[in-house]
């Protein structure tokens, strides 16, 4: 195909049930073939043990599955101007993989679409650039300088703020803003709103290029939800609003005291409805209930509010076609796939099943969320029970997808009980250090 022959080879990426790229250099002229991989690959763990678990294949045979690139995200690489790389769509004997959470995806946009509606997507993710410390591990970016709002050297004056800039634009990545976030040598990256699917799909490439850029400066970036326990935490927060069949955006109505119409009310009462079963999806780590804590700015509330960061579902004040619900409950380990669709199909089931919004938290929301209101649960165990107990949501997401997860997700929160270790301590155990800090 020619949209390939501008390159010497192509990057093929697909993420696994973790997020984690995965992929394959392969020639440009056998791209349109794509490749095959081990579906058992979504057996494996962080430190890659197979386990048996649903829809792997470990114990039947380690199949094949197909990736195919898909064309539209074909992009040249942040590596080299040789390079293209492309997010890839898997299948399983000629149907879409039920594991592959850009299928879930695509599932979760369908459904809108079936509703009249096309889901647009904007996401703002937030992460902290690591430097080698003096006992072979890593630490914040040394830099006495950093504010809130920080830009500039006085921002980062490694330089590597600028280069990821200029490597996104080069990409095709659109930024809408970056900046120095509240803690030293944290960043903000703001992607501009999209197609959903593409959207997701330029939050997975995007982190990759980060984490990429900054090792190859002998530096590390990671997007973890809480590798500094007494420091802020990292978001990866959901911004999502529809359009109708002529182009019109529905999510705003004058007429209403806080000017979301009625469907965008609907949708933010599915996201109420689901907040426990959401947590596991969108928090996917022990790490994430660290930061899934009181006066920490994230999204452990089950409310909602208007130009209000100390909810889970967050409205702007302004309206008009800038109204949108910001869920802020994920962080940056997660799936964007599974966790944009996980979202979406919670909203569509406060829509499907006529649900009423309660009214909008209005108070500092530090150490409370409203009366009556409910929290997240306050460790992975315990999300997967709430997930587990969520069939409806389940059933939307895909069955097979979920089980998937939910039997690595056990098996990571039994080995982390089993290290005696616990969250109560201000230093991060050697088992977050371990598992996930290399990977998120």
């Amino acid at each position: 195909m020619t949209e390939f022959a501008e390159f010497d080879r192509i990057r093929m990426l697909w993420p696994d049930h973790f997020g984690l790229p995965r992929g394959k250099y392969v020639p440009p002229g056998l791209a349109p073939d794509g490749s095959a991989f081990c579906i058992s690959t979504f057996g494996l763990t962080y430190d890659r043990d197979i386990v048996p678990v649903p829809g792997a294949y470990v114990l039947d045979g380690l199949k094949d599955m197909r990736g195919s690139i898909d064309t539209a995200t074909l992009r040249p690489s942040w590596e080299d101007d040789r390079t293209g790389v492309a997010v890839t769509d898997l299948s399983l004997a000629g149907e879409p993989c039920a594991l592959s959470a850009r299928c879930a995806l695509a599932r979760a946009v369908a459904d809108w679409k079936a509703l009249g509606y096309t889901p647009k997507v904007g996401i703002e993710l937030e992460g902290y650039l690591l430097e080698p410390d003096d006992d072979g591990g890593w630490k914040r970016f040394d830099n006495p300088r950093s504010v809130v709002y920080a830009t500039g050297l006085i921002g980062d004056p490694s330089g590597f703020h600028d280069e990821v800039i200029w490597a996104a634009d080069r990409c095709g990545f659109v930024l809408e803003s970056t900046n120095v976030e509240f803690d030293e040598s944290q960043f903000e990256f703001t992607l501009r709103f999209d197609d959903a699917m593409k959207a997701a799909d330029d939050v997975f490439l995007f982190r990759i290029m980060v984490r990429e850029i900054a090792i190859g400066r002998g530096l590390d970036f990671t997007f973890l939800g809480k590798p500094f326990p007494t420091v802020a935490g990292s978001g990866l927060h959901i911004n999502f609003s529809f359009v109708d069949d002529n182009g019109d955006a529905v999510l705003y109505d004058e007429t209403t005291e806080h000017r979301i119409s009625a469907l965008g009310s609907q949708c933010i009462a599915g996201l109420i409805e689901h907040h426990r079963g959401l947590a596991a999806l969108c928090a996917p780590t022990v790490n994430a209930y660290r930061r899934l804590q009181p006066g920490l700015l994230s999204g452990m509330w089950a409310n909602w509010g208007v130009d209000h960061r100390n909810v889970t579902n967050r409205i702007p004040a302004e309206g008009g076609a800038s109204m949108r619900v910001e869920s802020r409950i994920a962080d940056g380990a997660v799936n964007v796939h599974t966790a944009v669709a996980a979202v979406l199909h919670a909203a569509r089931l406060g829509v499907v099943n006529g649900l009423i919004c309660p009214p909008p938290y209005a108070g500092d929301g530090f150490e409370e969320g409203g009366e009556g209101v409910d929290r997240c649960a306050q460790d992975l165990s315990a999300a997967l029970d709430d997930l587990e107990a969520d069939t409806e949501l389940i059933e939307a997401v895909g069955e097979l997808l979920v089980a998937n997860f939910i039997g690595h997700k056990r098996n990571e929160a039994e080995s982390f009980a089993a290290s005696g270790e616990t969250l109560d301590s201000d230093e991060i155990t050697r088992f977050e250090i371990e598992r996930y800090l290399p990977f998120h």
